[in-house]
Parts: C-alpha cells; sequence; structure tokens
C-alpha cells in the first residue's frame, strides 16, 4: 500500500496554530509574575540579557518599543546606571518543527475544484496528535483540484511550525532586587524576527503587569483594513491538567 506525501511549508490547518501571517490573529502565551510597584515617574533602562546584543540596531528597534510602552504607563525612560529600574529583555526562535497530520481514507470521493466532490463524498476522519476529527473529502487550501482514491490509502501532510519566545524581567536598581519577571511564547509559521516580536511585545504589555503568577492567553487580532476600527486585545486565562 502506497502513501501520498505533501509537505506544505506554508499552508497549515488554522486549528493547529497559534499564530499566522500578517492576516491571522496573533496568539501568544503570557506568564507573568510581578510585585511592581504603582507607576509614579520611576526611571527605566531597556538592556539585552545577551550584552553582545547591547549595540545593535535590531535590539535597539524593540527596546524602543518595550520603552515606549512602559513610557505610556508612567515611567520615564533614564540613562544606565541612574535609573531606578533595570529592564533585561531577552527573545528569539527556534529552528522549526514538522507537524505530520495523517488523514486515513474510508472510501472513495472525487470531484473538481476546492469546494466539494460531485460524486462518492464520504466523509473522511483526520488524525492530529492521536485525536480524530471528522471532515469532508477536500480540505481547503490543499490545492488539490482533483482527487480520487478508490482504496482509501491514508494520505500524510507536514509543514513546518516555529516557536517563538520574549523574556523580560524587571529590578531594582538600589538593591538588585526582581519586581517583576515576564515569558511570552507563539508558535507560527512564520520565523521572521521583525514581525514576531512587536506582537510577542504587545502580548506581554497586555493587561501588564497582570496577576503574580497567572498564565494567560493573549490574542491580538489582525491590523484592520478598509478603514474598520483597530479591534483591542483578548486575555484568557489558562488552565493546566
Amino acid at each position: 500500500m502506497s502513501l501520498r506525501r505533501k509537505v506544505l511549508t506554508f499552508v497549515a490547518p488554522a486549528a493547529l496554530l497559534l499564530a499566522g501571517g500578517c492576516a491571522e490573529s496573533f496568539k501568544a502565551n503570557v506568564s507573568r509574575f510581578q510585585m511592581m510597584p504603582p507607576p509614579e515617574g520611576q526611571t527605566f533602562f531597556v538592556q539585552a540579557s545577551d550584552p553582545r546584543l547591547q549595540g545593535g540596531i535590531e535590539f535597539q528597534t524593540y527596546a524602543q518599543q518595550v520603552a515606549s510602552r512602559l513610557t505610556a504607563l508612567g515611567y520615564r525612560p533614564g540613562e544606565p546606571g541612574h535609573a531606578s529600574l533595570v529592564v533585561s529583555m531577552d527573545y528569539g526562535v527556534d529552528n522549526g518543527h514538522t507537524e505530520v497530520v495523517t488523514t486515513p481514507g474510508i472510501g472513495p470521493a472525487w470531484g473538481w475544484g476546492h469546494y466539494g466532490a460531485w460524486g462518492g463524498g464520504y466523509r473522511r476522519p483526520i488524525r492530529v496528535h492521536g485525536r480524530i476529527a471528522y471532515g469532508r473529502g477536500f480540505y481547503y487550501g490543499w490545492d488539490d483540484p482533483f482527487w480520487y482514491d478508490p482504496f482509501g490509502y491514508p494520505e500524510i501532510n507536514s509543514y513546518t511550525f516555529f516557536i517563538s519566545h520574549l523574556d523580560m524581567k524587571i529590578r531594582r536598581a538600589s538593591d538588585g532586587q526582581t519586581l517583576f519577571e515576564g515569558k511570552a511564547s507563539a508558535r507560527s509559521t512564520d520565523q521572521s524576527l521583525p514581525h514576531i516580536v512587536p506582537n510577542l511585545v504587545e502580548a506581554m504589555f497586555t493587561g501588564f503587569p497582570g496577576r503574580s503568577g497567572e498564565d494567560v492567553r493573549i490574542t491580538i487580532p489582525p491590523p484592520p483594513k478598509n478603514g474598520q476600527a483597530p479591534q483591542a486585545p483578548t486575555i484568557q486565562e489558562r488552565h493546566h491538567g
């Protein structure tokens, strides 16, 4: 029995992703621990956790985005060695992972186009992470203009996703006391840091500083189109177990 394999490097089932391209909502998991004092004009300085990044243009771009968020909250930018708060940040994206989706065939189905079959429209179970979900014989975006599976051969479809992160720590300069620890992470088919990091920064500062010990899912809507009003990010508490 043969297997048909398609490698999808840019299209993936939307339900399996936490973050998509620019037209999709950006979803990040954020955990925060904090003892932040109320903003009363305290000064801050943003530095890289990795000293090798400190003088880079890319880091300074992301550091400015963090500084803008803190300034909007009531804190004030300061100078190294003189600021009352030190903000350390680290960010990155991994080398990628392969996700495999198996679609067992259970009977004939055939037809033209992306919108269904003109004959033998059996419902085909999709196995994802060991679970079964039923769907049609055609799956939009997989680009099968004509498909016929007379023997019910299974298909194996795969795509690549990446895990990105933003870690941020704020400590009091006078005694080194840690006041805030936060981590934002996301899963996406995009590994471009200039696209990912600004979204992670927005997720980190949505509801900032948050409740200490919280673990939440932040959903950032895509940019508005055709003069539509922008939508605010949403917060959903995550439950484990």
